[in-house]
């Protein structure tokens, strides 16, 4: 085998590269000098450079699918969900600027290991074989387990690292003993080897297994009901901004290698898949709904909304089997699943960015978790106020905001896949989510307290971290009354299906599947 490559072989892969290099360029920066306020800007620059070469190699016309070593593919759904991770990471780094301002211990390697993540990140939603989807997994996975424990003087914090480290670690072990099972079976370590070869062989237990313990290792990821139970502790343990990321890149990533796989292996079309994943997505809303409505911690209302959420996420990755897949002309679109993360990975940037520029003075002994803490803030802080409501109308889903449009298209996809107990799932689902929410912004508008423990600093509009937050409030109001723009980008960014896996799916709709 000839493993010789050729830099022009790796361009397509150009955007993952800046980041990895950015990551280098910190970790120098802080050997030679520490200097917080420089290594935040060179990540940001960073991140900027990568999401401004994909949007120039889309409006340049050059986003045919390459093929990288046979393990990655660059087709316009990776570029998309790529710059959506570059963009949350951005949020992220610049929330975490004002986060860590008066963190009294070391600063800059939270970017370092945040732009480690983000190399992950990137590679994962491009993964065609099942070596780069785990090396690219463990990439992103590993420094986030230093990331959630990085203000170590908060016992919480400590507690959500060790947490997710032993979880996780133990999600990644069942991961590669499916892939295993998988391997020993068909021999190979492509998804799209032989297209539909996992879908015949059923019958086989080993493959059933290794099949189960994948998905079983990808719902944990994604927190998704029954295997959620780390969630809250994480992300009410969590510094905020790291939080926020974990809610974002890592679940973006993570969804965007899922549908990659299903799709690729041609797994999506096979029914017994199919009812596994409605059962867990079932879970997932009931779960993740219900649980929020008895807590009285905003981080960990947000953890169970995410539950929930990327169980609406799946109803239209079920429900579009049946339409958009089996209609392909080698590429299928699952446009809904794509305005979903859109509007998911904003509003939760907008959330949790609230939170974090209400934690940030507080130089970490203590976070703005407790509902209690936001009490009357919309007499103290009322365009802070207003963003949080914003967010929250748009987690409801409610009309006029990005939410509302994310989620009607995926009761439209489930429609139209005839999908009616999905349906009833998700409206039942939101019907609970509603409650709660509003619970959450009828405390900001109360009698305020005397003395408010926890407040936001006087000038927090001014900083970057308050800009984004306000700006991610501005475009959920704008794509909820004009959505046409984010509709239209998630059509382009269209999945390029092989040869193979095409001739596999006109085969099976000659024999009459539907």
């Amino acid at each position: 085998m000839n493993f010789t490559m050729s830099f022009s072989e790796l361009m397509p892969l150009a955007p993952v590269m800046i980041v990895a290099l950015t990551a280098i360029v910190v970790m120098l920066l802080t050997a030679i000098k520490r200097n917080h306020n420089l290594v935040a800007t060179t990540s940001v620059i960073g991140l900027n450079l990568a999401a401004l070469y994909i949007i120039f190699v889309v409006f340049a016309g050059q986003y045919a699918p390459a093929n990288v070593m046979n393990l990655f593919i660059v087709d316009p759904f990776t570029m998309l969900y790529q710059f959506v991770i570059l963009i949350a990471a951005l949020a992220c780094c610049t929330l975490s600027h004002a986060y860590i301002e008066t963190y009294k211990d070391n600063r800059e390697e939270l970017y370092i290991l945040m732009l480690a993540s983000v190399t992950g990140a990137m590679l994962m939603v491009a993964s065609t074989h099942y070596a780069s989807f785990f090396i690219s997994l463990e990439l992103m996975s590993i420094p986030v387990y230093g990331l959630l424990a990085y203000t170590h003087q908060r016992s919480q914090s400590l507690e959500a690292g060790v947490k997710y480290l032993v979880l996780s670690a133990t999600a990644s072990a069942m991961l590669l003993m499916g892939m295993a099972y998988i391997y020993a079976y068909t021999g190979s370590l492509n998804f799209v080897a032989e297209p539909g070869k996992l879908f015949t062989t059923f019958s086989q237990p080993a493959v059933v297994l290794g099949l189960a313990l994948i998905v079983f290792a990808v719902a944990f990821k994604l927190s998704l009901a029954p295997f959620h139970k780390w969630t809250p502790d994480v992300y009410a343990g969590a510094p905020a901004p790291v939080a926020t990321f974990l809610a974002t890149v890592a679940k973006v990533a993570m969804i965007g290698l899922f549908v990659r796989y299903l799709l690729s292996s041609g797994l999506i079309l096979a029914d017994s898949f199919a009812i596994i994943l409605t059962v867990i997505a079932v879970l997932s809303i009931l779960a993740g709904n219900l649980l929020a409505v008895r807590q009285v911690n905003l981080k960990r209302i947000l953890a169970y909304s995410s539950i929930a959420h990327f169980g609406y996420l799946l109803v239209a990755v079920i429900s579009a089997r049946n339409t958009d897949f089996l209609q392909v002309q080698g590429f299928a679109t699952f446009e809904s699943v794509n305005v979903y993360v859109i509007t998911y990975v904003l509003t939760t940037i907008g959330a949790f960015g609230v939170v974090t520029l209400m934690s940030s003075p507080y130089n970490n002994t203590d976070e703005a978790g407790s509902l209690a803490e936001y009490r009357g803030l919309f007499w103290r802080r009322p365009v802070l106020t207003a963003a949080l409501t914003v967010m929250m109308l748009s987690l409801a889903g409610i009309p006029l905001t990005a939410g509302f449009i994310g989620k009607f298209l995926v009761i439209k996809t489930a429609v139209a896949g005839q999908s009616w107990f999905l349906v009833a799932m998700v409206i039942l689902g939101s019907g609970i989510g509603l409650y709660y929410y509003l619970r959450v912004m009828i405390v900001m508008y109360m009698t305020p307290p005397d003395h408010p423990r926890i407040d936001a600093v006087d000038h927090w509009g001014q900083k970057v971290g308050g800009i984004m937050v306000l700006g991610a409030a501005a475009l959920v109001l704008l794509i909820g009354v004009y959505p046409d723009p984010v509709i239209a980008v998630s059509k382009v960014a269209f999945f390029a299906i092989s040869p193979e896996l095409q001739q596999f799916i006109l085969a099976l709709v000659q024999s009459g599947f539907n």
